[in-house]
């Protein structure tokens, strides 16, 4: 059994590292921490990317925030409430028309033959 065992690391030296039980157990401690472990590797990908689109949402929201207390900002001046009004409720103000035109829309003319 010795001779085979012999023969075999001889024929394959790679095997005397592979059966050392220090490496064997490094291995397995370095599998356990990269997989199974509470602090595995690929559940902190997870939380780090889940952060970083967290953090990504505060900073838009900030600057949203920031925008809407600029626009409160102006609102307390008379003439920019009157803007704000006739802007986005299309209010007028006596004796005036308006007309609201859809730059939305592209307006296509139809060839008939």
């Amino acid at each position: 059994m010795k001779q085979k065992i012999a023969a075999l690391l001889i024929k394959y030296p790679f095997l005397k590292w592979v059966t050392n039980r220090f490496i064997l157990a490094t291995l397995f401690f370095v599998v356990w921490l990269l997989f199974f472990d509470t602090y595995a590797f690929y559940d902190h990908r997870t939380i780090d990317k889940e952060i970083n689109k967290l953090e990504e949402n505060r900073d838009y929201y900030q600057t949203e925030i920031n925008s809407d207390d600029k626009n409160i900002r102006k609102l307390y001046r008379k003439e920019e409430v009157e803007r704000y009004a006739r802007e986005k409720y299309y209010m007028k103000r006596e004796n005036e028309d308006i007309y609201i035109i859809d730059s939305d829309k592209e307006y296509t003319t139809e060839e008939t033959n």
